[in-house]
Formats: C-alpha cells, sequence, structure tokens
C-alpha cells in the first residue's frame, strides 16, 4: 500500500507587533490582509494592562494575496507608522540558520541535531562552535562542521573575536548555547540581540557553580528543573522563553537527579529553539510574550 501523499502547506506570512495599546489595532491588521485578499490563517492578541501594550502575531496565506511579497513590507508600513507599530515580517519558506555552541556535555546537542535531521525542524544547522574537541566526532557523523576555539582566562577577547569571525562566516540567525560552559561578553550579545539562546538547570540562584546537582541533593531539593531564555549582558539574567519542572523525592540519588535534569534541559530547550524558529516570541522589558 502506498504511503499517503503530504500536503505542502500554503506560502504564509507571518507579522508579529507590538506597540501602545488603543482601539483599532486588530481591526486595522484584519483590515489590511483581507482588502487584498489574504486568509487569514492563525491569529492571537495580548495586551499587558499594566504597561499599555498590545502585541499580536498574524499567520495568513499568501497564495492569493494581491499584494507581491516583496511590497507587503512597504504597503504595511504604512498602516503600522499612525499606530507607532513595533513589527517584522517572516516568510513561511525562509530557512533560518542556527549555530550551536556546546563544550563538553552531549545531551542537548544530540536532540537538536536528531529534531533538525527527522524534518520536525525546519533549519539549517551551518556550524557547531566548541571550546573543546570532544563533540568533533557527533557532529562529522550529521555532517556539520565543526570548529574548535580553544578559551582560558587569559585568551577569552581573542577567542571570542574569533567565533565571531566563524559566524561572520557562516551567516546564522539564531545561536543555540547547547550546554556550553562558557560566560558570554556583552560584546559578543550586542552582535546578536534576542538571538542567543541558553539553557541552563533552574536552581540558580540557591545552587550556582559546579556540582549543583550534588548540592540541590544534599538541601532534599523536591523539585528540579530547567530554564530557557535569551542571552543579555547580565549573566543568566535574559527574558525567559520556556521552563519546566519534574518532581523529586528522598529515593532519588544524584545520579537520578542529574539523569532527569538532563531530560528536562532538553526539553525545555527544544521548546523555546521552536517557538523561536515559528516566531512565536515578542520580547519587552526583558520578558516575553509566547504565542503558544
Amino acid at each position: 500500500m502506498d504511503a499517503p501523499s503530504l500536503i505542502n502547506p500554503p506560502l504564509a506570512a507571518t507579522l508579529l507587533i507590538s506597540c501602545p495599546d488603543r482601539k483599532g489595532l486588530v481591526a486595522a491588521v484584519t483590515d489590511f490582509i483581507s482588502r487584498h485578499n489574504g486568509n487569514i490563517l492563525q491569529l492571537d492578541q495580548h495586551v499587558d494592562t499594566q504597561e499599555n501594550v498590545f502585541f499580536m502575531r498574524v499567520e495568513w496565506d499568501l497564495e492569493n494575496f494581491q499584494v507581491k511579497r516583496e511590497d507587503i513590507a512597504t504597503r504595511f508600513g504604512e498602516i503600522a507608522a499612525p499606530f507607532e507599530m513595533t513589527w517584522q515580517i517572516h516568510f513561511s519558506d525562509q530557512i533560518p540558520r542556527m549555530a550551536i555552541f556546546v563544550s563538553k556535555e552531549s545531551h542537548c546537542l544530540y536532540d537538536i541535531l536528531y529534531r533538525q535531521q527527522s524534518g520536525e525542524w525546519k533549519v539549517e544547522i551551518p556550524v557547531i562552535i566548541s571550546n573543546h574537541p570532544d563533540m568533533g566526532e557527533l557532529a562529522a557523523k550529521f555532517g556539520i562542521p565543526y570548529r574548535v576555539v580553544p578559551i582560558n582566562k587569559d585568551t577569552k577577547a581573542e577567542a571570542e573575536q574569533a567565533q565571531l569571525a566563524l559566524l561572520d562566516e557562516f551567516k546564522p540567525d539564531l545561536i543555540v548555547l547547547a550546554r556550553y560552559m562558557q560566560i558570554i561578553s556583552e560584546n559578543f550579545v550586542s552582535h546578536y540581540p534576542n538571538s542567543i539562546i541558553n539553557i541552563h538547570h533552574s536552581f540558580l540562584p540557591a545552587f550556582a557553580g559546579a556540582k549543583p546537582y550534588h548540592r540541590a541533593h544534599g538541601r532534599g531539593v523536591k523539585i528540579i528543573g530547567a530554564s530557557s531564555h535569551y542571552v543579555t549582558a547580565e549573566l543568566d539574567a535574559g527574558p525567559i522563553i520556556e521552563q519546566d519542572i519534574m518532581r523529586v523525592n528522598h529515593r532519588d540519588s544524584v545520579a537520578d537527579l542529574v539523569r532527569k535534569g538532563k531530560d528536562v534541559e532538553k526539553l525545555v530547550l527544544s521548546r523555546a529553539i521552536r517557538y523561536h524558529l515559528n516566531h512565536q516570541v515578542l520580547v519587552y522589558n526583558n520578558k516575553t510574550v509566547i504565542f503558544a
């Protein structure tokens, strides 16, 4: 029996919008789409009543849309200006490029590579960058260039310049720190605002530094978890994209906590990456709105 044919999704455009809240915003956006024969596929909105900020994500089918693709930004800009909108537009056939930074732990890297190679995510991975050679064999199995830039306290600035040169060569749209055990400088972050995603355990700030699971086990913690966020100049304090927890108890050993922690790290990081790739995230005031 032949396998059922897969129906290609329609070519679509996605708008992400934020602006001061006022009457007529939804009507203005949907009228722009409908007036030009667009068919809305998804629409979500949120108003932060404390900040008086409006957020919107709208996706529509371009098959019969009467504005040429290359003219959509200009035409929508005419609508956006009176409302003081901050906005961005994305097209579904644009495949983003995602660079991965990793150190010696492989669990998040394996998970990312599987999801990309299996077709779960529509993304290219042009390069994996590390401060250690350990993951080189894994990268080779997936046919991805692997670049090692050693780092120590005396060479950190030079190493970051070498990394930035590699990124300039491979031109990623997104950088994922897949358990990359180095602090990123403010200068580095400034090159990729809201485009560097990190993952770490959620014991911070109580159990910072080395062996957090050992010290958490010694305190008898009852939950473990992970946080994924955009990287900013302030360490581990960027806008949070996704979090999750898992309950543990007195029967769990340190090894059990580490194993369960890795599981939740993989899951939380994969969700954060998916939200970003699908243009479901809006950042403001060091917070995020997730249109999930």
